[in-house]
């Protein structure tokens, strides 16, 4: 997942994120008894992890602090184009859970500050 975000405490925003989700989602997998999947997941559980059976999210995060506007677009343009690069999609707009859509002038299915620039 990639995304640009701004917290007072980041990182703990980031934490409680990917915990409460992985925790939704291996809920809603074993409650449809979803194994092959449950088994890939606890596949790749690094060893040293004792507190959980499976591996949501790859470890870590990789933020970058957005230094000027041409650098913002460049980071919106890769996210927007990612899901075409993988081959998911051929157009941005395309992609429901994108942003591209917000900039775009459509309706999103979260809100999007797209006007970051008068912040």
């Amino acid at each position: 997942m990639h995304l640009i975000a701004s917290a007072p405490d980041l990182n703990k925003v980031i934490k409680d994120s990917k915990s409460f989700t992985a925790r939704q989602l291996v809920d809603m997998l074993e409650k449809r008894g979803a194994d092959v999947v449950l088994k890939q997941l606890r596949f790749e559980k690094l060893a040293h992890k004792q507190e959980s059976d499976y591996q949501v999210w790859q470890e870590g995060s990789h933020p970058q602090q957005i230094q000027n506007d041409d650098m913002m677009w460049q980071k919106l343009e890769y996210i927007h184009n990612n899901p075409v690069e993988r081959g998911y999609i051929d157009d941005p707009l395309h992609w429901r859970y994108s942003s591209a859509r917000n900039y775009a002038g459509q309706a999103g299915l979260i809100d999007v500050v797209t006007d970051w620039m008068q912040l």
